[in-house]
C-alpha cells in the first residue's frame, strides 16, 4: 500500500465512506520524501517516544514508528478510525486516540504510553488553522526534547524572524523563550491531496536546558511583550503605557537606563532587550 498515492488514497476514503475536511484543515501527503526526510529531520532512535498531531491516513506516522521506539498518535477525525485500524495494523508501537490535542494532558499521556525512560519528542503535520495554539501549547507543556512540524512557511518565518524585520513579533518571542528555532526545508503545494494555497515548512524547536535570560516575574514578561506588539506601530512608551496601564515616563526612563530611544518600537528589541526591560517595569 503506497500512502502518498492519490488514487490509493482517494480509493481507501472512498472504501470507508471518509472525505477531506476543510474545517479540519486536512491536507495529506502524496510525495514520498516528504514524509521520509520530515522523520530524518526528528532526530528519532530506539529510546525515544514521538507524539504525533493529526496522523490523517498515517504516512508519516508509518515513518515515524521505524525510528522511535514508541509512536502514539492523537486525531480528531473520528471517521479516519477504520483507515488507521489499517495503515498501522502491522505497527504495533503505535498507538492512536481520538480527540482534540488541546484538550489533552500532553506530559500525562506522554507519562502512559511512553514511560520515563525514553526521551519524548514531537513530530508531526499541523493543521494549518490551529498551528500557534498547537505549538504554544507544545512548548508551555516544557516536556518534549524537540518538536519538528510542518507549518505554513509565513508562520515558519515569524518563528525564525530576527529583531527589526516584518515579521519579528510576540509569537517569535514566546517561541524562543522556550526553544532555539531553526528551519529545515520549504514544501510546496503540489505535495498535497488536495493542495493547499500556501507554501509549507519544516521547522524544528530545540527545547532550552536553562532559560532564554533572566526575568524576575515570566507571566509579566510575557505581558510586556504582548503589550509591544499589540500596537505595534507605536513606540514603547505609548504601546506599553496603554496595554499595561503604566506611566510613560516610567517607562521611558527604563528604556533610557538599557541606553534604548524613547521612541524605539518592540519590534527592535530582542528577547534578552525585552528581558531586562520588564524586570525594570516589574520594580
Amino acid at each position: 500500500m503506497n500512502l502518498t498515492d492519490p488514487n490509493e488514497i482517494k480509493a481507501l476514503m472512498a472504501a470507508n465512506g471518509v472525505h477531506f475536511s476543510k474545517s479540519l484543515g486536512q491536507n495529506f501527503l502524496v510525495a514520498s520524501w516528504v514524509p521520509e526526510r520530515i522523520a530524518e529531520a526528528a532526530e528519532l532512535g530506539e529510546n525515544d517516544g514521538v507524539l504525533e498531531i493529526g496522523p490523517g491516513v498515517g504516512v508519516l506516522t508509518r515513518e515515524l514508528s521505524e525510528r522511535a521506539g514508541e509512536v502514539l498518535s492523537i486525531e480528531l477525525d473520528e471517521t479516519l478510525r477504520p483507515i488507521l485500524r489499517v495503515t498501522l495494523m502491522d505497527r504495533p508501537n503505535c498507538h492512536v486516540i481520538y480527540g482534540d490535542a488541546l484538550r489533552q494532558d500532553l506530559p500525562a499521556l506522554c507519562r502512559e504510553y511512553f514511560g520515563t525512560e525514553r526521551s519524548w519528542k514531537l513530530c508531526a503535520n499541523l493543521p494549518y488553522n490551529v498551528t500557534t495554539p498547537l505549538i504554544t501549547a507544545f512548548l508551555e507543556s516544557r516536556c518534549f526534547e524537540t518538536v519538528t512540524v510542518m507549518i505554513q512557511k509565513e508562520v515558519a518565518e515569524r518563528i525564525c524572524a530576527k529583531a527589526g524585520t516584518a515579521e519579528y513579533g510576540a509569537f517569535t518571542l514566546l517561541v524562543n523563550w522556550y526553544a532555539t528555532a531553526e528551519k529545515l526545508f520549504d514544501v510546496s503545494p503540489d505535495c498535497f491531496l488536495p493542495q493547499p494555497k500556501v507554501t509549507s515548512s519544516v521547522i524544528r524547536l530545540r527545547r532550552r536546558s536553562g532559560s532564554a535570560a533572566y526575568v524576575e516575574d515570566e507571566a509579566w514578561f510575557f505581558r510586556v511583550v504582548r503589550a509591544a506588539f499589540n500596537q505595534r506601530r507605536k513606540a514603547l512608551p505609548n504601546a506599553l503605557s496603554a496595554g499595561l496601564g503604566l506611566d510613560k515616563g516610567v517607562i521611558t526612563e527604563a528604556l533610557s537606563a538599557l541606553e534604548l530611544r524613547a521612541d524605539i518600537r518592540g519590534e527592535r528589541l530582542t528577547l534578552e532587550q525585552f528581558a531586562a526591560l520588564s524586570n525594570l517595569l516589574k520594580k
